[in-house]
């Protein structure tokens, strides 16, 4: 089993506002920072602790891993939580990722259809599992390449835990800095996870209109 051991967020800036209004706050989440508080006492300092310092009822709506960054929306009542979770779940919100990973994709694009599911011995790592695994689908499409990299575009259709991360391993080019599904050597490629939220569209209960949020990527 993998363990969160050492826990040290960063400190500034303290909280990226990237829009507010009286029911939705959303955030660009910095690599390193926990979505909501872990269960030990010293995993408490997260993003929507944080937002609760400077808005009022602020709940999480969906999460990003600890190492991934970009966009976030909370809510900031409960009717739009209700409403902008029930959107998660029924798949009518729209997010796009960038990441770069290792190797040289042979194709432009494509899309990875294989089910998911908890590597439980080892959690929280998840694996392939084509029978009891979960349905997860990505689309995904070059970018750039650069020296011995590719960065993409990520498109998930579903939202499993560590979804993009295990495509890209299954399909030989793990995202760079990831210290969970790398080998050493592309997890020293990079002081970071090289996998950011760049884009989250979805449905604003109060405006009545669809909205997009864009986070710059930092690497």
């Amino acid at each position: 089993m993998h363990t969160l051991t050492h826990y040290t967020p960063p400190r500034e800036p303290w909280l990226k506002v990237l829009y507010d209004d009286p029911h939705l706050l959303v955030l660009d989440k910095q690599s390193g920072l926990l979505s909501v508080p872990g269960k030990h006492a010293d995993h408490k300092d997260c993003l929507e602790s944080r937002a609760l310092e400077a808005f009022a009822g602020a709940r999480i709506i969906h999460r990003l891993d600890m190492e991934t960054s970009g966009v976030i929306a909370m809510a900031l009542d409960k009717e739009t939580h209700r409403q902008i979770s029930k959107q998660f779940e029924r798949r009518k919100t729209s997010k796009t990722y960038i990441a770069r990973l290792a190797g040289v994709t042979e194709k432009e694009e494509g899309t990875i259809d294989l089910p998911l599911i908890c590597d439980w011995p080892n959690r929280p790592r998840q694996m392939v599992d084509h029978i009891n695994g979960k349905s997860a689908q990505t689309l995904w499409r070059v970018l750039e390449r650069e020296q011995g990299t590719t960065r993409v575009e990520f498109t998930p259709i579903t939202g499993r835990s560590h979804q993009l991360r295990v495509h890209a391993l299954s399909i030989g080019h793990p995202i760079l800095g990831d210290n969970l599904y790398g080998t050493p050597e592309t997890k020293a490629a990079a002081k970071r996870l090289q996998l950011h939220a760049q884009k989250l569209t979805l449905f604003h209960p109060a405006q009545e209109k669809y909205v997009t949020f864009e986070a710059p990527v930092p690497f």
